[in-house]
């Protein structure tokens, strides 16, 4: 593969886009983006749950307030007060307080491996989560990567054997779209399918647009976000920004992910992840071999800085209150757009 700068991205006109489609589908857009299920998500506080003494509860009554449709949280988010370190009265109890909110609730790890996918199946059985996102986070070549999922993947059925949750796999950062789909394939458990996030592809050598168009028959859930996108070793890498102030195509990846499923919507869940200041490094290359060699590296962390740590996390609150506003700015666009062709 040759070097591709960044500014070759294919650019899509999404309201040309809308204009050209039939007069059902422009229906069914307006439709599913006045009505788009938006979740929010804990890393969207990851500071505050780090450092602030922020809770799943008080993630639970952001989403509430905010009139979500539920949360999105991660085992380890909240430090001593998470999923992870609670009884298992206590998740009930979690899960009891979220379904009162009215809120539907999904639970993410870090992992494909046997132990942690257990106990987050766990977690998220005793919480009465609907879902359950993972991801490789393999050091070794490709192949060993790729072969090492599928095994972990094919014990989803013996963890769940009632089929109580969906599962999501997510492209986070060193696979590729077809190799996301070719574990997806093999593994052939229906009930498992693909978390699409917006950035997440740049640092393995994809653009969104192409990378969505792949996964497409595949994605059930989408991580929301905006990055700017950075040289990297000749690849990209990503350091994560409000949203609408980046590099990504959002309102025309909304635009072909509402259109997925012909009679009810395919994806089932926008989280919103905030990640202003998160940087990921390219890990994939145009210079890499057929087979080339991921490094080690951890879950996901933003770095809080050496600045006033009560002024990051209002900061980092404040980014995630204006992102819903900003999210929900594009759909009403989007389903205008929709409404006005029709028209």
């Amino acid at each position: 593969m040759t070097d591709m700068p960044w500014n070759a991205m294919p650019q899509m006109d999404w309201r040309a886009k809308i204009a050209a489609l039939p007069a059902t589908s422009r229906a069914r857009l307006a439709t599913r983006a006045r009505s788009a299920p938006l979740f929010a998500h804990a890393y969207a506080f990851h500071l505050n749950m780090r450092f602030g003494g922020m809770t799943p509860l008080h993630l639970a009554e952001f989403a509430e307030a905010q009139q979500l449709s539920g949360v999105k949280i991660h085992v380890e988010d909240g430090e001593q007060a998470s999923l992870a370190r609670m009884s298992d009265d206590a998740l009930r109890a979690f899960g009891e307080a979220a379904g009162r909110l009215g809120l539907e609730l999904h639970v993410e790890t870090s992992t494909t491996e046997a132990t942690g996918v257990s106990d987050a199946v766990r977690i998220a059985l005793a919480t009465g989560a609907t879902s359950l996102r993972c991801y490789p986070r393999y050091e070794g070549h490709v192949s060993q990567i790729i072969d090492r999922t599928i095994a972990d993947l094919r014990r989803l059925e013996a963890l769940d054997p009632e089929g109580r949750l969906r599962y999501t796999l997510e492209q986070h950062e060193d696979l590729k779209s077809e190799e996301l789909i070719h574990i997806l394939q093999t593994v052939a458990n229906p009930r498992l399918g693909l978390l699409f996030d917006f950035g997440n592809m740049i640092n393995a050598y994809e653009l969104p647009l192409p990378a969505l168009a792949a996964q497409a028959p595949h994605i059930t859930e989408v991580h929301v976000k905006d990055c700017l996108v950075q040289p990297d070793r000749g690849g990209w890498a990503h350091l994560a920004c409000l949203s609408g102030e980046g590099h990504l195509p959002m309102a025309a990846m909304f635009v072909e992910l509402l259109l997925l499923g012909e009679d009810r919507p395919q994806v089932l869940a926008f989280g919103l992840e905030e990640e202003e200041g998160y940087f990921a490094p390219a890990l994939r290359l145009p210079s890499d071999g057929p087979d080339p060699f991921i490094p080690a590296r951890p879950a996901s962390f933003t770095d809080i800085g050496p600045g006033n740590l009560t002024a990051r996390l209002r900061q980092e609150a404040a980014a995630a209150q204006r992102q819903v506003e900003t999210v929900r700015t594009m759909l009403r666009e989007i389903a205008t757009e929709a409404e006005r062709n029709q028209a």
